[in-house]
């Protein structure tokens, strides 16, 4: 299957490290080999980029790692195919505009039995799972708010935690979702969160011989949290998240959780 990544900061940050661990997943410390994608999101309008090559062998994957594209929210993906063919059309992130904002969608897993009818708004361009569940949750958001105006994201997420855990029912759904203002994501397997913030310091990658100093790239008011499949670094404080459970960060915070089987009103985290 595939794997995520995902950065949502409380000013805009490039991802440039990260990504070269992820990318090293496609091809050379794993087999993610199917395509890649990367998104940069300001909660206004955002940039996609895709390529159906592994992201190791990519001369845009290069590219990205290379150039300090900054945003407060990024997505990115590396492909292993279960559902549709390698091409362009089946590389994640997708994007769909829908309610006057842009929204972002990728998937690691695999959903048997999963062929909902889908209204002329929302069909899939490619042949994948993945793009099937995001056109279906946001049809779902169609039918409950008309296309606007939308709650608050705390409400928001305890709309979208039944459709989730439903969705998470047909087999393997870890994902995340973005309008760049917020990041929700749902583990039913794999999927892991760390926040990072003052004092900021020294972190290695897993997947390549490569340092940074944090305090040298970031301010001491910054904040972030990043989500991967499997933790990025070394030595630092990744949490795992439960199977079921979905959380949703805004401005580098978690601040509302919930279980599978909870109540969707959910958890409100304090803010600090």
């Amino acid at each position: 299957m595939c794997e995520l990544f995902a950065l949502n900061a409380n000013v805009p940050v490039a991802a440039t490290f990260s990504f070269r661990g992820l990318a090293a997943r496609s091809g050379l410390t794993g087999d993610h080999v199917d395509g890649f994608g990367m998104a940069f999101h300001d909660g206004q309008g955002c940039r996609v980029f895709v390529d159906d090559a592994p992201a190791s062998r990519s001369p845009l994957a290069s590219f990205l790692s290379q150039q300090p594209l900054r945003a407060p929210t990024v997505l990115a993906h590396v492909r292993k195919a279960t559902q549709g063919g390698v091409s362009l059309a089946n590389c994640h992130p997708f994007l769909r505009e829908w309610a006057g904002r842009s929204w972002l969608f990728a998937h690691n897993g695999d959903l048997k039995f999963f062929d909902p009818a889908l209204d002329e708004h929302f069909h899939p361009v490619g042949q994948t799972d993945s793009e099937r569940a995001f056109c279906w949750l946001l049809q779902n958001l169609q039918r409950r708010f008309g296309g606007g105006p939308l709650p608050a994201w705390p409400e928001l997420a305890a709309v979208l935690q039944p459709w989730l855990q439903q969705l998470g029912s047909h087999g393997t759904f870890n994902a995340i979702l973005s309008d760049g203002r917020a990041v929700l994501a749902h583990a039913t397997t794999r999927l892991w969160w760390l926040e990072r913030q003052h004092p900021f310091g020294t972190v290695r990658l897993v997947d390549q011989e490569l340092e940074l100093d944090l305090a040298a790239a970031n301010r001491p008011g910054d904040r972030m949290v990043l989500l991967a499949t499997a933790p990025l670094t070394h030595a630092e404080p990744w949490q795992a998240f439960e199977a079921g459970e979905t959380r949703l960060f805004v401005s580098g915070r978690s601040v509302w959780h919930a279980q599978s089987g909870e109540p969707t009103g959910a958890r409100l985290m304090q803010a600090a």
